[in-house]
């Protein structure tokens, strides 16, 4: 069971450290698609929080499109499903076993609502067509503020081996105006708001999964007392939920120093300063290695320096080749 830690000291709102960690839980797949989330009762005995705060968070989930309610059963993590579609006698079935079934299901239900087997072939065909279409466009799109866009790009695009625009939330209504086709993609946590924008200009959305950061969290927890951690990021809200994270799980054993790596007046600070600095994207280890080589002669023991992985999930990776068509 994932544990969550109020610090109840902490200038941020107990609801907003609360949220953030589920939010983390369910964004890096360690609450899974279809997952009953704990009751309000379970997580008040937990965090020693109040059930209508809890309630409040649950709702503010569920209004950001990644939970759902279900009456009388409890809050769920929102599924997500695709489904591949082969003819019958392909090699194929070798490998997705269960595909020949749900191409039966999907075409018995069409047949019930009075569809003809060419009018089903022309929905399919139409379906696919069109996802082949938006294939050749791929946006990526989260809030400017934010800062992982430009991360996620370079990941893609190195991933996918096909160019990726990056389009900040506040813009992504103008930018899907002026297009006819294309793909969203964008982070659980702003799966709602894109999907209100590109839904009504019939643009699907694709949430990915972020790196769930295990390792990092182990290493957190092993850390002496009184050890000065950086937290390093191109993003802001990167850098706030590990933040959360940290103090979640060591509280007032640590101290946390943060940058953005285009901030070198903090950047600077943090290489002086902290005897471990976790590089939280890729993308950002290079920056802390040229900033500890500028203060080489500042710095009696250099920090050590923990490289996490690419900052998109594996996983939605392939799912993203198995939707643009390129695996």
């Amino acid at each position: 069971m994932v544990q969550f830690h109020i610090q109840t000291d902490s200038e941020i709102p107990a609801s907003t450290q609360l949220y953030d960690q589920i939010w983390f839980a369910i964004a890096s797949r360690q609450y899974p698609p279809e997952y009953r989330l704990p009751s309000t009762r379970q997580l008040a005995m937990q965090t020693g929080l109040h059930r209508n705060t809890i309630s409040k968070v649950y709702r503010q989930l569920e209004e950001a499109g990644v939970v759902e309610a279900m009456p009388g059963s409890g809050i769920y993590v929102r599924a997500e499903g695709t489904t591949e579609i082969v003819k019958p006698g392909s090699p194929l079935l070798e490998k997705f076993p269960k595909a020949q079934e749900l191409v039966e299901n999907s075409l018995d239900e069409l047949l019930r609502q009075g569809c003809s087997l060419h009018q089903a072939r022309e929905l399919f065909m139409t379906e696919v067509d069109w996802r082949l279409r938006c294939s050749a466009r791929v946006l990526v799109t989260i809030q400017k503020e934010d800062g992982a866009g430009e991360l996620m790009v370079r990941e893609l695009e190195q991933a996918l081996k096909i160019p990726v625009q990056l389009v900040p939330l506040e813009e992504l209504d103008q930018v899907l105006s002026q297009t006819r086709s294309g793909t969203v993609v964008t982070s659980r946590y702003f799966i709602s708001e894109a999907e209100a924008i590109a839904a009504p200009k019939s643009v699907r959305v694709i949430p990915i999964d972020i790196y769930d950061y295990a390792k990092e969290r182990e290493m957190l927890k092993k850390l002496p007392k009184d050890t000065c951690l950086g937290l390093v990021s191109l993003s802001t809200g990167i850098i706030r939920i590990a933040e959360v994270l940290s103090y979640s799980l060591r509280g007032d054993d640590i101290l946390v120093m943060t940058a953005q790596t285009q901030d070198e007046q903090k950047l600077s600070a943090v290489v002086r300063s902290t005897q471990t600095i976790v590089a939280l994207d890729t993308a950002s280890y290079p920056a802390i290695k040229d900033a500890l080589l500028a203060a080489r002669n500042d710095i009696i023991r250099p920090p050590e320096i923990i490289r996490c992985e690419n900052y998109i999930g594996e996983k939605s990776i392939e799912l993203l080749k198995r939707e643009l068509g390129l695996d």
